[in-house]
């Protein structure tokens, strides 16, 4: 009885083998139909025996066949998880009431909520918008901001509401034309992340932002490098809009990738402009620059080159003095990008390492509040757009992050949701089930064009609707006057600040100006005397206790 008990986990292999031994009898003597479990139980039987041999499971190796159970949930745990554990509030990452927002606006299907709210609100970290007993009445949510500064010959109207960076290789093709099709129905932009062009966005027709990231596909030489006479061909197609230096993500900021040979199908080398059978790296630095004025320089040489279009960067803020660093090139060098898309941390649609993906990098809000006090401090923000991306899905989050800075939003996964993604985290796998995230011919033609990509254009429809109905509770007649007093964040139980105080918005020109620094901005001086235009490092690494800039001119002072 002891043994049975210490050695129950081959149990199953045990039973399996009897069964495939009575079965074999009972075909010999009985009836031939039971050749048919024998070949079932002696399968299991096989595959309990080969369990003890292999050496790369201990799992299998201790609960031979019972095991496998346990690789087969595996599979299945995001679905398992989304369908019969998790709350409509689970944020991993997105929550099934976020996700069903989408679903209900893409379908065109009622989207309210009966019996009240489900927020805990009360739960620290919840917001809410201020609204007016006299609010307005808006008729037209096609709300737009021209991008464009007086450095650009061929500014654009902009939605307030775009699809984020998301290639074609990451990204189906067919995943790729129901979005571009689905912004050119519904008149935003679609970002085509560093991909370039791929004949998908073509046939879609929709306004393109053409990203030109670190591998420079689509504009660069056999060897890597950039290729100026390419990317005037690219950037002169009617349907490219706007041009984005990518210099980081959020998802891996600071982190390059490859696409390896086996993954690079024809179309994708035609689009990016890559050898086939050979990985495709992109790395994680611009060889074209490396200094924040080099930065500039390459800036006016793209909007040059793409006769005035509108030209900017996208980054997820790390150190906020390297920021400080580009804002000084800008002022040095007379030169000032279009736009500045803000990519917080919280974003990523396609794999990071999870150290990447969980801590490093400064979340949107945060990053954003930044880069837009950063610019009101040098005096140029009036001249320059900001785009901000992370988690924005719905019209508070569209109105929160215009209210702390922002001039319009991208979204990738509101718009993957949109096409009928399920959350399943296997973006990465090339076993997307949804055919969005996969290469696989097979997988992708789940997707029809013409369905989601009216999906798409209904999804942007009703968020920018949604976005007018709550621009008129607020009183107000356009988002974009939407300002961080309009907002209340809740620090802790009990306690509440309004938005002016979590989110301020700082002096214009305080940082260049000639006058005495204000009361507690010190931080902000000591980060902008050490910034150089003509370099990102550090002008001095220091070492030992943290002494504010304050204190050390006190301490001078009194010597």
């Amino acid at each position: 009885m002891k043994f049975l008990i210490l050695n129950q986990r081959y149990a199953v292999l045990a039973g399996v083998t009897v069964l495939t031994i009575a079965s074999l009898i009972c075909a010999s003597l009985v009836d031939v139909w039971f050749w048919v479990p024998a070949v079932i139980f002696g399968s299991l039987m096989l595959v309990g025996w080969r369990d003890m041999r292999q050496f790369r499971h201990a799992i299998l190796r201790n609960y031979p066949v019972s095991g496998h159970i346990r690789f087969i949930l595996e599979n299945f745990r995001p679905e398992i998880r989304q369908y019969m554990i998790e709350s409509d509030q689970d944020k991993l990452p997105f929550s099934r009431q976020d996700r069903g927002l989408v679903y209900q606006r893409a379908k065109g299907v009622e989207d309210k909520r009966p019996f009240g709210t489900i927020e805990d609100v009360y739960a620290s970290g919840y917001a809410w918008l201020t609204h007016s007993v006299t609010p307005a009445t808006i008729t037209d949510s096609d709300f737009r901001v021209r991008v464009g500064g007086p450095q650009c010959k061929q500014p654009y109207d902009a939605s307030l509401y775009n699809i984020s960076a998301m290639s074609f290789g990451s990204l189906s093709g067919n995943a790729i034309l129901a979005l571009n099709t689905g912004a050119k129905k519904g008149g935003f932009a679609h970002d085509t992340g560093e991909g370039s062009i791929s004949r998908y966005h073509r046939e879609g027709g929709g306004d393109l932002i053409y990203q030109v990231a670190s591998g420079y596909f689509g504009c660069r030489n056999e060897d890597g490098s950039f290729s100026g006479e390419k990317f005037a061909e690219t950037a002169a197609d009617p349907q490219v809009k706007m041009i984005e230096v990518k210099l980081s993500q959020g998802a891996k900021p600071g982190h390059g990738g490859m696409l390896p040979a086996a993954k690079i199908t024809q179309e994708i080398s035609d689009a990016r402009g890559i050898p086939m059978g050979v990985d495709c790296i992109s790395p994680a630095a611009h060889s074209t620059f490396s200094t924040p004025i080099g930065l500039m320089e390459f800036i006016a040489k793209l909007r040059d080159l793409s006769g005035g279009k509108p030209v900017g960067f996208k980054l997820c803020i790390g150190h906020r003095r390297e920021f400080m660093c580009m804002v000084k090139a800008m002022l040095q060098t007379g030169i000032l990008p279009d736009f500045i898309v803000v990519d917080g941390k919280e974003g990523g649609t396609g794999a990071a390492p999870v150290e990447f993906a969980n801590s490093v990098g400064m979340p949107m809000l945060e990053g954003l509040t930044f880069v837009h006090n950063a610019l009101r401090g040098a005096g140029v923000r009036d001249q320059i757009k900001i785009g901000a991306a992370g988690k924005i899905v719905s019209a508070f989050d569209i109105a929160r992050t215009l209210a702390l800075g922002a001039d319009w939003c991208n979204a990738a996964r509101g718009f993957m949701f949109a096409l009928g993604c399920i959350q399943a985290q296997s973006c990465h796998t090339n076993c997307c089930p949804v055919g969005i995230a996969t290469q696989d011919p097979m997988r992708q033609r789940a997707i029809d064009t013409g369905d989601k990509s009216d999906r798409v254009a209904r999804f942007h429809h009703n968020t920018m609707h949604a976005l007018g109905e709550i621009t008129g509770a607020a009183g107000l007649h356009d988002p974009r006057n939407f300002m961080p007093y309009h907002f209340m964040f809740r620090k802790k139980d009990n306690e509440f600040t309004d938005g002016n105080e979590a989110y301020p918005y700082l002096p214009e020109g305080f940082l260049v100006s000639a006058g005495p620094e204000i009361e507690g901005l010190h931080d902000w001086y000591s980060r902008w005397e050490r910034a150089s235009a003509e370099t990102f490092a550090p002008s001095e690494i220091p070492h030992g206790p943290f002494v504010r800039r304050k204190e050390m001119a006190g301490e001078k002072a009194a010597q």
